[in-house]
């Protein structure tokens, strides 16, 4: 079902994707503006300019319309175009997070900080839920492709190691609150990275 929305003078009504969509606008809006805290149905209903019932229809919990709110407004990240290069094409992912999700990283870690209180959760977990799950992470991807270059051996390795290099970013945006430089992701890639995978920063297998 639709809603009316009053412009003007003008009834219009809305419905489906459109309904939706002005709703997460307006809650990602609250949700920025607001944190958690402020993210409530009524909030929410107001700024979007419908009722509580038509949320409660949809989201019938909070917590479900704060995850179709970020599913809207968090877009996954495109895996970089392969370079050839392990290190270039983690140096191309790393200062494409940095320069497109460092203010977002750091809002979402404050804003949703009574969200994650409130549920025992972590921005990791609320990450899973945001990644469509037939999707291979990004670092994940980019080591495969290495170990079809050659790059690398085909042997196991831990998500920890394989996504070092994002979660190191991470902290260093958090503890800057904002972007870091381009040397330090050339540091996360060339001193810690590479060589915890065996390979040099000039392409070369390590020496073990």
């Amino acid at each position: 079902m639709g809603e009316r929305q009053r412009t003007d003078g003008i009834s219009t009504r809305r419905r489906g994707a459109t309904l939706e969509n002005a709703i997460t606008d307006a809650a990602w809006e609250v949700l920025v503006e607001q944190g958690y805290h402020g993210f409530t149905y009524e909030v929410v209903a107001t700024r979007a300019g419908t009722s509580k019932p038509v949320l409660y229809r949809r989201w019938p919990q909070r917590e479900d319309l704060l995850v179709a709110t970020l599913a809207r407004h968090w877009r996954p990240l495109d895996i970089p175009p392969d370079t050839g290069s392990l290190r270039q094409d983690a140096l191309a992912l790393l200062r494409t997070i940095n320069a497109e999700r460092s203010r977002a990283v750091v809002l979402l870690r404050i804003q949703l900080a009574d969200y994650f209180r409130e549920t025992g959760t972590t921005f990791d977990d609320l990450r899973g839920r945001l990644r469509p799950a037939d999707q291979t992470p990004p670092f994940a991807a980019l080591v495969e492709r290495a170990v079809e270059r050659g790059e690398l051996a085909d042997e196991p390795r831990s998500a920890r190691l394989v996504n070092l290099p994002f979660d190191l970013l991470r902290h260093d945006m958090l503890m800057r609150m904002g972007a870091v430089p381009d040397e330090a992701i050339v540091e996360i890639v060339d001193t810690v990275w590479l060589p915890l995978l065996g390979v040099s920063p000039h392409g070369t297998q390590a020496k073990r």
